[in-house]
């Protein structure tokens, strides 16, 4: 039940939700008949938090608030595995011709990247699959046959396919750390979700070193945000990519808070 109240309630939290909570009041309120000003404000509001949240430079700033508080090492240190956290897969269901990722899929590239540099001599991949979405392979399998096609030998990949959410995530791989005696890590995940993340491994005792990739804020796109007026103008009208943007990291956000109140941070 947590998990489905996980997945449900941020829902009316985003941007979208909320304007659409708010445009729902200011119609009821207009076929009341006699709250017009209500209404009004209602709708004035849904239409702010869509601007606000659709706008470039509000959505950027956001993210990289999350994304920058684990920046990539210069150099990245030699551990005793490299773990990757799911979340990056998507089935083979037809039409798919193969497993595809998702926006995520960075992780693996980057983890098959550390392993060809010697980073790690074995990669962890940790992921399931939540059940109302099927009873296709686990992910840590379909992540898993993506490494190999990228040359990652079988023998130096580690599946944990039973976890559903980051602290299963955390809980699962220490047990794997624990039975084959690993010590150190290197923590592969998005940057956006790494605050999260790194803060639950250390937590239950795991010495966790980031690897931070799949950065959607770079300070490239920040100077493109201010290199012409007119690009000043364009970032400052609603999109969808920048909503989409805004809605990740907000929901990052209330991530943190959920686990912090359940004791997992």
């Amino acid at each position: 039940m947590f998990l489905f109240l996980s997945k449900l309630l941020p829902l009316f939290l985003y941007p979208l939700g909320i304007a659409c909570v708010l445009l729902v009041v200011g119609l009821v309120l207009l076929l009341w008949g006699k709250k017009t000003r209500g209404a009004a404000i209602a709708i004035a509001l849904a239409l702010i938090i869509l601007l606000v949240g659709g706008n470039s430079w509000a959505a950027r700033s956001f993210a990289q608030s999350l994304e920058w508080q684990h920046l990539p090492l210069n150099t990245v240190p030699t551990a005793d595995a490299i773990v990757v956290l799911g979340g990056v897969t998507r089935t083979s269901t037809p039409p798919r011709p193969t497993v595809e990722v998702t926006e995520g899929g960075d992780r693996l590239l980057y983890a098959a990247y550390l392993y060809q540099q010697s980073k790690a001599p074995v990669i962890i991949l940790s992921g399931g699959r939540i059940e109302w979405y099927g009873n296709d392979s686990a992910e840590a399998t379909d992540m898993s046959a993506l490494l190999k096609n990228m040359g990652v030998p079988e023998s130096a990949i580690v599946q944990e396919p039973n976890s559903r959410n980051t602290y299963e995530n955390a809980v699962n791989v220490r047990q794997i750390l624990t039975q084959r005696g690993i010590r150190q890590i290197l923590l592969v995940t998005s940057a956006m979700h790494m605050p999260r993340s790194l803060s639950i491994f250390k937590r239950l005792g795991i010495a966790a070193i980031p690897a931070p990739t799949d950065f959607q804020v770079s300070t490239q796109e920040f100077q493109e945000l201010a290199s012409s007026p007119e690009a000043k103008l364009l970032s400052l009208l609603p999109d969808a990519s920048s909503l989409f943007l805004f809605t990740q990291t907000l929901k990052e956000y209330i991530g943190i808070v959920i686990y912090w109140l359940r004791g997992w941070l």
